[in-house]
């Protein structure tokens, strides 16, 4: 049992990054329209009618950083995640403005994966989920790329399913929740604090987020969502050698992947440009079936609940 010392700073991380998000939301809406990061609906994407302000990725990130700065113990992989998830934002603020393109925004994912990287956030090795080969695969060198592009794969999955009010914050709330499961079960009650912070964050945010949203995330907001969950994924799951520990990190975050997966195989399959935007993302799908937006997101909130549990 943990005393009470050491789950303390989890419960408190939890809290303060929740009232932070929640509170530096509005001002952020404000900051938003002076800037220009609002959202006009002008394709059949878009699910809303009248022009939003996003950029409300911004108290997420500042909500889940100020938590993390106070309780958690900044070692140099948290350092590393850190620095490469306040590129992350700074690019996305700028996106959620004036629109970047997509190589120039694969290329900074990609600087901001080599950081955390460059600073021990890495997958050397994992279990042989086959029974034959050896016990474990030892990647070597192609424990860099291969950890690159996980984080990048993972930071644009949950940007790509930001299509309806409050899934993607949900859905990212809903994964950092289970990892923070996973840590408290382990016994890791430094990771347990990372990702309590990010919770938080989540929950302070989602009032807001929630169907009719009163401010979307942005690309702010996806991205950082999406790399934090890559990079701790690392620190938390993938260090464990055994092939649950392979396992866990894909069913957590089971529906953005395959969502992604999906989306570029049928584009590839259509000679289309694989980053090209449409509107059969799966959300997009639950839409034409005849559910509104709330029952969509209930949808796969539930999905990614039980992948949770699993």
């Amino acid at each position: 049992m943990f005393q009470r010392t050491e789950i303390l700073p989890v419960i408190l991380a939890l809290a303060v990054a929740t009232l932070f998000s929640f509170l530096l939301t509005p001002p952020v809406k404000r900051l938003a329209h002076r800037i220009g990061a609002v959202d006009i609906p002008k394709d059949e994407r878009r699910m809303h009618k009248e022009p939003i302000p996003r950029l409300g990725g911004l108290a997420i990130f500042i909500g889940c950083v100020v938590a993390i700065l106070t309780f958690a113990q900044i070692t140099p992989q948290l350092r590393g995640i850190l620095i490469g998830a306040t590129i992350i934002v700074a690019v996305g603020i700028v996106d959620d403005v004036r629109p970047l393109g997509a190589g120039v925004k694969l290329i900074l994912q990609i600087v901001s994966a080599l950081i955390a990287v460059g600073h021990g956030v890495l997958i050397p090795m994992i279990a042989n989920p086959f029974p034959f080969g050896g016990e474990y695969w030892d990647f070597g060198i192609w424990a860099i790329p291969i950890t690159v592009i996980w984080i990048v794969a993972v930071t644009n999955s949950v940007n790509l399913i930001d299509g309806l009010d409050g899934l993607a914050d949900g859905v990212s709330s809903i994964g950092a929740l289970t990892m923070l499961i996973i840590s408290l079960l382990m016994g890791d009650i430094p990771m347990a604090i990372i990702c309590s912070a990010l919770v938080g964050a989540c929950i302070g945010f989602i009032p807001y987020n929630m169907n009719p949203a009163k401010i979307f995330m942005g690309d702010t907001g996806s991205t950082f969502l999406g790399y934090m969950l890559a990079t701790i994924s690392v620190l938390g799951l993938f260090k464990f050698y055994a092939v649950i520990s392979f396992i866990v990190p894909f069913i957590i975050l089971g529906f953005p992947i395959f969502d992604t997966t999906s989306a570029f195989t049928r584009r590839i399959l259509k000679g289309q440009n694989p980053m090209t935007a449409d509107r059969s993302h799966t959300h997009h799908k639950l839409i034409d079936m005849g559910m509104n937006q709330k029952q969509a997101v209930a949808t796969l909130y539930l999905i990614s609940g039980v992948l949770g549990l699993c």
